[in-house]
């Protein structure tokens, strides 16, 4: 029988539909879960599919590089040329763009944020001897990219979220108008958590910015350049060319990494940027290293091979990811629909799914599932110093548990959000 909406019920069937969801809820509790889901963390059965790199550099192969890199000594700090390509392939990029780092892209946008705060970013003021300094964040948005600001002690403004990408009318005014802005967050592909896509008219305005500040930089984290679900063919027009087209080629710094390619504590990043930015760049790295890890490079380039070795490896990621997101998708359909307690989008590629929860719901739903033993993000975490104006949004992470497992922690998020959404009603 198809429910009526909860808010077209009467007082009197909603705290019958208190009474039955709350004895639903007792039993949910005895059962004792204990899952993890705060984290879009590749499950161990997805890290083992890169298990064979692990031995693909040894004594016998030897550690140098076709290009004749004895990779287990010093130098080449931009990483090795084959590295480099690969990286380019990831990004549909010239390899010259490329510097190849450590493990994490997330170091990469760290040290680019305090570098600009230390030494200014090619010859402007050091942002530390500025009165304010501001980033735009679309939201909801990538709590650690929140982090890294709010460290910084940048002051953070909110840009909705549109189908399309951010409010692009909404950056353009603010980055043209304030030369204290000096930055934007952005996941342009399967963003963290909605999974939207940015449209090519996105993209292009981007690359079109004519920013007030000359030391403006889109910080551009293609982290999900190759993580698709649903459909391989989704692409969106290539950053770094569309800036140059624009007149633009210093406007973007873009980073991604193989964190959840290959091995998530053990990938390589990479920073694709103009020439003069890698230069003014490179002229810090070399004081801070005097080179990355290059047999790991090589590890990664023996594997992968080059562009299309890393499309095949994601379609294996694909396989383990598909019927985990089903799962959750599916549970949100059946329990949900029709009943007004919350809104969710299909996303075609990434880690999440984004619920938006009934307005001052999101952290009761959150609070709920973990008195009942599943974890989930913290609500608030999807946006700036993790204050959700709405307390709506909340990110679901499907990769880490098993299907057995997710069953169940979907079928309690489904019944705290259904719980929550009654008694705010009857609040």
């Amino acid at each position: 029988v198809a429910m009526k909406k909860y808010t077209e019920m009467s007082e009197t069937e909603l705290k019958e539909q208190l009474a039955v969801l709350t004895k639903e809820y007792e039993a949910a509790k005895a059962k004792g879960l204990k899952l993890d889901m705060s984290r879009g963390k590749p499950s161990p059965a997805q890290l083992d599919v890169s298990n064979e790199m692990l031995d693909i550099v040894n004594s016998e192969t030897g550690c140098v590089s076709d290009s004749g890199t004895d990779c287990r000594n010093y130098g080449i700090m931009e990483g090795i040329p084959e590295a480099r390509q690969l990286m380019g392939d990831f990004l549909r990029v010239p390899k010259e763009n490329v510097f190849v780092c450590g493990n994490a892209s997330l170091n990469i946008m760290y040290d680019c944020v305090s570098s600009a705060m230390l030494f200014g970013i090619m010859g402007s003021t050091p942002w530390c001897h500025l009165d304010k300094v501001k980033f735009l964040c679309p939201v909801p948005g990538y709590d650690r990219h929140f982090k890294i600001t709010e460290l910084m002690g940048i002051e953070m403004i909110n840009i909705p979220m549109t189908e399309n990408g951010p409010d692009m009318d909404m950056v353009e005014k603010l980055v043209s108008s304030d030369s204290s802005i000096k930055g934007i967050w952005c996941v342009p592909k399967y963003s963290n958590p909605q999974g939207i896509v940015y449209s090519d008219e996105t993209v292009k305005r981007f690359a079109a910015l004519k920013p007030a500040a000359k030391d403006f930089r889109i910080y551009w984290d293609n982290a999900y350049a190759l993580h698709y679900i649903y459909d391989e063919n989704i692409e969106i027009p290539e950053i770094l060319s569309e800036c140059a087209k624009a007149g633009n080629p210093d406007l973007v710094y873009e980073f991604c990494s193989t964190s959840k390619i290959s091995f998530a504590g053990g990938g390589i990043s990479a920073i694709a940027s103009s020439e003069a930015n890698l230069k003014w760049i490179s002229k810090r790295m070399n004081v801070e290293t005097i080179s990355y890890d290059k047999i790991n490079q090589l590890r990664h380039v023996r594997y992968f091979k080059n562009g299309d070795g890393l499309r095949a490896h994601m379609r294996k990621h694909a396989e383990f990811l598909r019927p985990k997101f089903d799962v959750v998708l599916e549970t949100l359909d059946r329990e949900l629909t029709g009943l007004g307690a919350g809104s969710w989008m299909k996303p075609m590629g990434g880690y999440f799914i984004s619920f938006d929860a009934v307005p001052g719901c999101a952290k009761a739903i959150v609070n709920k599932c973990k008195e009942a033993g599943v974890v989930l993000t913290g609500a608030g975490a999807t946006y700036p110093y993790g204050k959700d104006p709405d307390d709506s949004n909340i990110r679901i992470a499907p990769s880490y548990p098993t299907l057995e497992e997710l069953k169940q922690a979907a079928e309690l998020f489904t019944l705290c959000a259904k719980l929550a959404t009654v008694e705010k009603l009857l609040a």
